[in-house]
Parts: structure tokens; sequence; C-alpha cells
């Protein structure tokens, strides 16, 4: 993967700044925002090897802290869905400005608590959102109005022995009305340590994403 751009970004979002990694390979048909969970960072890397996976798809990613250093040091902050949401959803307004993105079809990435957030902002922006997609995510978090009111096609992607969170999942499911997928790694815990369930996780987001991230259709006169 030749990346076009590839550069350290500090997004305004409320009264601070989110900083972010852009990378944007040659022939980039779509751009991933990564939400992460509680506790997690941009650094994370399982993230960033899905990251990855997905830049060989010639789909870019940011990969960004939705929280600065001084907010992620309190508990309660990092659960705080709601500002989890406005932050993600300055950055997609963001990326919608500037020149080297502007055009590019945006999906949302979630792990743990960033999968609410993803999943209420994509509930918030609409068509704007092409795809999202869940891992080990807490999409009941989001609340069932905003699974609800979600448009954008959406993966979610389990451990399949992440019992607690599998079923939280399922009663999340069942409140979407959007295109929609539930898929079970077998041998797979919350975190997908074990061998060969993380490139599993890498292989449905991709192929899922190549599948919905497409340009807004332009109505035919």
């Amino acid at each position: 993967m030749t990346a076009k751009l590839e550069q350290l970004v500090h997004i305004p979002a409320d009264q601070v700044k989110i900083e972010g990694m852009l990378v944007i390979p040659e022939h980039a048909k779509g751009l991933v925002l990564f939400a992460h969970g509680s506790g997690s960072s941009r650094h994370s890397p399982r993230n960033n090897y899905v990251a990855q996976v997905l830049r060989e798809s010639n789909i870019g990613t940011l990969l960004m802290d939705l929280l600065t250093p001084q907010e992620d040091m309190d508990y309660e902050t990092r659960f705080n869905i709601p500002l989890l949401t406005r932050r993600l959803l300055a950055a997609t307004q963001w990326i919608k400005h500037e020149s080297a993105t502007k055009n590019l079809p945006i999906g949302y990435f979630g792990a743990s608590t960033g999968a609410a957030a993803a999943l209420q902002a994509a509930a918030e922006a609409g068509k704007e959102i092409s795809a999202v997609v869940s891992r080990g995510g807490r999409p009941d978090l989001a609340g069932n109005s905003a699974l609800y009111n979600v448009k954008s096609p959406t993966l979610l992607l389990i451990g399949g022995f992440d019992d607690v969170v599998t079923e939280l999942n399922r009663e999340a499911y069942s409140h979407m009305n959007c295109p929609k997928e539930f898929s079970i790694i077998q041998g797979a815990t919350h975190l997908f340590e074990e061998p060969g369930t993380l490139e599993e996780v890498a292989h449905q987001a991709a192929a899922w994403f190549s599948r919905y991230l497409m340009p807004p259709q332009v109505s035919q006169l």
C-alpha cells in the first residue's frame, strides 16, 4: 500500500483538539474513522492492525483519541457516550471540509464503548455515513432510539466466547432497522487475542466497508 497522505492531525472539537493519525492510500475509495473503547487509544495494536488491513483494501483510516489525555484519566468520562459521539461528529465534519478527504465516503469502526458512539453518531449523521462496523462493541449503550434511527449498513462482530457482550449485541441488533449483519467470530474472547481471530475481524470489516463505502448516488434528471 502506497500512502498518498500520512499525517498527524489535530481536529477542533468542543474547546479541545483531538489528535489523530490520518492515512489515505492511493486510489482510496473511502475513509474509516476509528472510535476506540474505554481505556484504549489510537495506538491500540488491534485497531492499528485492522486499519492496516483496510488500507491494503484502498480504504483510508483516521485513528484518533476522542478524549484528551486529561479527560481519559477520568473513568466516568470514558463512558460518556454523548461526549464521545459529539467528538466523533466533529471529526466527521472536519473530514468533510478538508480538501484531501472531503469527497471520500465515510465509515465508522467502533470498538467496545466506541461502538456506541459510532452508532449514535451514525444515527445523527444519517446518509453521511456509508457503513458502520462494531468490534466487541457495546451497541446497547447507544440507546434504542439511536439504534432504530441508524440508516448506515451495520456489521456487529462479536467473539464466540464473549457471552455477556454477545447477548447485549443480540438485543441491540433486534432494535436496528438498517441493513445489518450479526457475525460471531468462533473461538474469540472480548479482545480477539486468540490466533486468527483478529485477522477474521479485519477481513470481515474490509469486506463490509468495500461493499458499502460508495459515493452518494447522483440523482438522474
